[in-house]
């Protein structure tokens, strides 16, 4: 590790340096606990509305509507974030959360209620996500971030198994228990947070606030406006449209070409395929490899990813369309985190939780819409001929992201740029009075500097 924060081309961070912060441990331990939390909802919910109902559509609206905040308004939540102190976003989002799975608790809920109480507390997900994204920088530094987001991103797929399969297991005995298992984690988490994390100021200074539309817009342009930011997005963007594609169809691909596995289990080894590759890609890639290097492998990996799908072509067995999307979800695994971190850094830090708010809403609606086409397609078409031209078509896309990357020297460039933002105003020199000047003759405003400020952040961002 050099003392900039540039990652250092010997080693990577150690996992004990990452764990060594204090507050990391917290906000990883909340996390740990809020996405268990958010998982073990989504299978409660699905359950408690089904056995109302007895309705599959309604019980389906219960699982997707969690998803809606972020399709139809997460970068506005996410600008909210922005403007408060990282800490009392979280913990604030943690108690809402729980007051709001309380209630749905309540016997005798009628079904319309519970999908608006539902539908509510998701709307704390887009600013809480937020405001952990944009602090991790300001906790971790150089390798340290980019290990630690490997770690992040392994741990959360590792808590989605979790959370689903204790919800339905707790769920199967009383919904309402794991209601109330749910709304407990959500307290410990706003208890961990308050107690584990330092309050910091918002880094949104006040003097470049404006309405909240405006704020939102700035994130999209600085996101999609900077050449880096923007390749960065593209980068990710293109590995979320073929990655999710395995586990979208797993449960129809099971049921035409299980041979002669257990149709459940097929479903099942491919449906967790791609986060087991995920895990351990995470973790190997970002423990394993040097920083320099991990770079290195952001292009070939961003190629290798899709192409790892194409056999699917040929029509093989549910395990080894598990085995190959698992490889996909190894290669989406070794990029994403040092994609991350180069994002991060090429960010401006009051601009962090809305830019986050920009890829995580992209993220999501491109996902939904990769198992949205391609669902169709399958109805007419066969399945592995669907997966494996849809993932052909990724290499082609990922090639032509890997070929127009920016330099490095445009990376540094970016990078710079971001440091120096953040960098607080220097504070101008106050003029002493000159031997040759009368002592009532006016000096220069010192504070001259300082109302331009806004003109000079704008252009440091752009």
């Amino acid at each position: 590790m050099v003392p900039n924060g540039q990652p250092s081309p010997a080693r990577p961070a150690t996992f004990s340096e990452v764990f060594a912060q204090r507050e990391y441990r917290f906000i990883l331990t909340a996390g740990v606990l809020a996405w268990v939390g958010d998982y073990l909802a989504k299978a409660a919910v699905t359950l408690l509305v089904y056995r109302e109902t007895e309705s599959v559509a309604l019980s389906a609206a219960a699982f997707a509507i969690s998803y809606l905040p972020w399709l139809i308004g997460g970068p506005l939540l996410a600008t909210v974030a922005e403007r408060y102190p990282h800490r009392a976003v979280m913990v604030t989002c943690d108690l809402i959360r729980m007051a709001l799975l309380l209630v749905i608790a309540l016997p005798g809920m009628p079904t319309p209620l519970i999908l608006a109480l539902l539908f509510t507390a998701t709307l704390a997900n887009p600013p809480s996500q937020a405001a952990r994204s944009a602090l991790l920088p300001r906790i971790l530094t150089g390798d340290r971030l980019v290990v630690g987001l490997s770690i992040n991103a392994s741990v959360g797929q590792a808590a989605q198994v979790v959370g689903y399969l204790s919800g339905a297991a707790i769920a199967a005995a009383s919904p309402t228990l794991a209601l109330l298992v749910t709304a407990a984690t959500y307290a410990v988490s706003a208890t961990l947070i308050r107690l584990g994390v330092i309050a910091r100021p918002t880094a949104m200074k006040a003097a470049y606030r404006s309405h909240l539309l405006r704020e939102t817009g700035e994130g999209f342009r600085i996101v999609f406006g900077q050449p880096v930011l923007r390749a960065i997005a593209i980068l990710v963007f293109s590995a979320m449209l073929f990655s999710i594609v395995p586990e979208g169809l797993a449960a129809a691909w099971a049921g035409r070409h299980s041979d002669d596995m257990d149709q459940g289990l097929a479903q099942a080894v491919i449906m967790a395929a791609v986060p087991v590759g995920y895990i351990l890609g995470g973790l190997i890639v970002g423990r394993l490899v040097a920083p320099a290097r991990r770079i290195a492998l952001m292009r070939p990996l961003a190629v290798l990813a899709p192409l790892l799908l194409v056999p699917t072509l040929l029509d093989p067995s549910p395990l080894v369309v598990a085995l190959l999307a698992a490889g996909c979800g190894f290669a989406v695994a070794g990029l994403l985190p040092t994609a991350n971190g180069l994002f991060v850094r090429a960010l401006p830090d009051g601009f962090r939780a809305r830019a986050f708010g920009v890829m995580a809403s992209g993220m999501q609606v491109i996902q939904g819409l990769a198992v949205l086409v391609t669902g169709l397609l399958a109805d007419r078409f066969s399945i592995p001929l669907v997966v494996g031209l849809w993932s052909s078509a990724g290499v082609l896309l990922m090639t032509a992201a890997v070929l127009s990357w920016p330099s490095q020297a445009r990376v540094d460039a970016a990078i710079e740029a971001a440091s120096r933002a953040d960098a607080p105003d220097p504070a101008p020199p106050v003029p002493r009075p000159r031997p040759d000047r009368p002592e009532d003759q006016p000096v220069d405003s010192p504070g001259e500097d300082q109302r331009d400020a806004r003109k000079r952040h704008r252009n440091r961002v752009s």
